[in-house]
């Protein structure tokens, strides 16, 4: 049993070749093991929880400003992603994107229990993807960024809808905050053009701003 859980969880720092090559590697591993726990096998989230726990933990802990309360939300974040795994769509978003946006969503409810006062502004980053998600021009947005490599789409995806500044993404990815400079700055000339190519000019405030704030680098 133990041989068949290390084909399951193979820990990604012990895959070898360049960083483009370790990368797809750990994504391919990273996709059957969301497959997996999708599937119900205990032994695949056990592995995420693995993988991103601590990722997880820093993201919570910078909403909730507490350690022990982080640790707490950050436990409450893998026992509703049990029950909310088998939304996940992986052509729509990466899956730590996707995570990242169910923690925040659990420590904001955190919070809510917690203060008297409003913590909607904790989910400003979000509004241009869950205000207009029925909306043409966000189709458009989506569609569009699934034109990019993957390394672009990641970083815009994690910057301006996950709400993560640069030094937090290099931090999350293994990548140089230089390289996230670049690939932001690519991604988001990539982004533009295919959103012109396709005439797709917003016309409702949200999608107006969500695809301003990746045009413009906001």
């Amino acid at each position: 049993m133990i041989e068949g859980r290390q084909a399951v969880v193979h820990p990604p720092h012990t895959l070898v070749g360049s960083e483009s090559e370790v990368q797809e590697a750990t994504t391919r591993l990273v996709s059957r093991a969301v497959k997996r726990a999708q599937a119900g096998d205990r032994d695949a989230l056990a592995f995420l929880y693995a993988r991103y726990a601590e990722n997880i933990y820093g993201y919570v802990r910078s909403i909730v400003h507490d350690h022990h309360e982080a640790e707490d939300v950050t436990q409450q974040v893998f026992a509703k992603l049990i029950g909310v795994i088998g939304k996940y769509k992986e052509r729509e978003v990466p899956f730590f994107a996707w995570m990242l946006r169910v923690a925040r969503n659990v420590a904001v409810d955190h919070l809510r229990k917690q203060l008297p006062v409003p913590v909607e502004e904790v989910r400003t980053t979000d509004h241009g993807l869950a205000h207009s998600s029925t909306g043409e021009h966000l189709n458009d947005l989506k569609d569009a960024l699934a034109t990019l490599p993957l390394a672009q789409r990641e970083v815009l995806i994690l910057r301006h809808f996950a709400g993560l500044s640069p030094t937090e993404i290099a931090t999350r990815t293994g990548k140089t905050e230089g390289s996230i400079h670049g690939l932001h700055h690519r991604g988001r000339r990539a982004l533009t053009a295919e959103l012109e190519t396709r005439g797709a000019a917003p016309s409702t405030i949200e999608s107006r701003r969500a695809s301003m704030e990746i045009a413009s680098g906001a």
